[in-house]
């Protein structure tokens, strides 16, 4: 059975990466700030079930990691978790780190190549937007996910399924 390789979790992970990157964030911490959104917003439709420390407001509780390796970001009023530890900033959930090589193994191998395109594909759609937008959690969310996501979906499992 074949099954869509890119579906709407793959969409808000790229399209975060891309406004993170947008918004200056290096290539890797765009990607590491993208995974963890998805994670975010995919555990928020569920309800935050399971894991304690899951949710939108990040806390260092029972993480074991100190103040000074850890810290809040904020990309515009959006806030995430970030922890230094491992020499460069990138985003945690759950209490795990979401690196560039988890954005390649959850998200960029789903493309099956052709990841290149879509991440082009969602940087134009970022240059499309003021800052403003970009800024706001909910404009974000609204203005810019919401009504691409299944168009972006679509087009982007054009480049190929895979076998499940």
């Amino acid at each position: 059975m074949l099954l869509p390789a890119v579906n709407r979790f793959c969409v808000m992970a790229t399209l975060q990466a891309a406004r993170a990157f947008a918004l200056g964030l290096s290539k890797e911490e765009a990607y590491s700030w993208g995974l963890n959104r998805a994670i975010f917003y995919a555990a928020a439709k569920r309800g935050f079930r399971g894991k304690p420390g899951v949710s939108g407001v990040p806390s260092r509780v029972g993480r074991g990691v100190s103040d000074e390796q850890a810290n809040v970001y904020a990309l515009g009023d959006e806030i995430a978790y970030r922890d230094n530890k491992v020499g460069k900033a990138r985003f945690t959930i759950g209490g795990k780190i979401q690196s560039e090589t988890d954005f390649d193994k959850q998200i960029i191998t789903r493309f099956n190549g052709t990841f290149p395109s879509a991440w082009e594909d969602a940087l134009d759609l970022m240059k499309k937007y003021d800052a403003q937008v970009l800024l706001s959690q909910a404009r974000f969310y609204t203005d810019v996910y919401k009504p691409v996501r299944d168009t972006l979906a679509e087009k982007w499992n054009e480049f190929g399924t895979i076998k499940r």
